[in-house]
């Protein structure tokens, strides 16, 4: 639920677009970013799952086949469509983002977890910037929109969740300063190929109920003078409403929570809850330094959750 620390930031107040960034290549944070010597959220401690009676496992396993069928579907499939994108439209996803957005939908669909979105995709080139709150956020943004995650590069050997960055074509990063510069450009070429790279600025997740400071830094690369003219950052927010009777955040995954029980858990309800998803105005990045970008930001997000 957390991961790394940002490095290579510039200083606190970070130049306008355009201007230069400081010393060293603009690095491209991993998603789930955070400050050094920083850790999970801890302001809550997760309340006990509920236990698991045979209708639940008969859920867990009807629903678990059903999830697991679409996923398989989907990495087969995939890969003849990308074959066909490479070979008409070079870098750029037409046919596979908006079929992972249909495998996701399908797949909430399969775990009974009602979904909704609010507003509309931006359009230009941009990146997207969301709260997190759950492993199922895979799921539930990707439905919203056609994104791309961006992680560290261990979650790809994580079980189970190596299978959605797989479907999802996570774009994965390495915390290696002499890196920084070839994966600044890679962040820049999967943006001008028309990618939404999809972060998380908390830098951990939460019991869904909230949503902690951004992080400054992670907003440097986006000031990178490689990107695109006409940049925009759109915000959006992620909000779920537990099964009748559940503690409130019975879909955040925070803290130390282990995945297992906790998908299990999930799966096993015999009446869902809901999500809906706001995608907020995008919000240019020309004149904005890293730090006013990130506030912003910040606060459409927030006010979606409140809302």
């Amino acid at each position: 639920m957390t991961t790394t620390d940002a490095e290579g930031a510039a200083a606190d107040s970070g130049p306008a677009r355009g201007a230069p960034a400081g010393g060293g290549a603009p690095v491209a944070p991993d998603a789930t970013t955070v400050h050094r010597n920083s850790g999970p959220w801890r302001g809550r401690v997760p309340p006990p799952l509920p236990g698991i009676g045979p209708l639940g496992w008969v859920l867990v396993a009807t629903r678990g086949a059903a999830v697991l069928s679409v996923l398989l579907v989907g990495v087969i499939l995939i890969l003849p469509l990308r074959g066909a994108e490479r070979l008409f439209s070079g870098p750029r996803r037409p046919l596979t983002g908006p079929w992972v957005q249909g495998v996701c939908r399908l797949s909430l669909w399969c775990m009974g977890i009602g979904w909704k979105r609010r507003g509309a995709a931006m359009k230009g080139p941009g990146a997207v910037v969301a709260n997190h709150s759950s492993w199922l956020d895979i799921l539930v943004l990707n439905a919203a929109i056609p994104v791309f995650f961006v992680s560290k590069a261990e979650v790809a050997g994580w079980p189970g969740i190596n299978i959605l960055t797989r479907v999802t074509d996570t774009h994965f990063v390495t915390r290696d300063p002499r890196l920084a510069r070839k994966q600044a450009d890679e962040f820049a070429a999967r943006t001008r190929a028309g990618h939404r790279l999809l972060f998380f600025p908390e830098g951990t997740s939460t019991d869904g109920r909230r949503v902690l400071p951004f992080k400054p830094t992670l907003f440097q690369a986006f000031l990178d003078p490689g990107l695109p003219v006409g940049l925009a950052i759109q915000p959006m927010t992620a909000s779920y409403h537990a099964p009748p009777g559940r503690d409130p955040s019975f879909y955040g995954w925070w803290n130390d929570m282990e995945l297992g029980p906790h998908l299990l858990a999930v799966l096993a309800q015999p009446r869902q809850g809901r999500v809906t998803v706001t995608l907020h105005p995008p919000i240019p990045v020309e004149g904005h330094g890293r730090k006013t970008l990130s506030a912003q930001a910040e606060a459409a997000v927030r006010g979606g959750l409140e809302g």
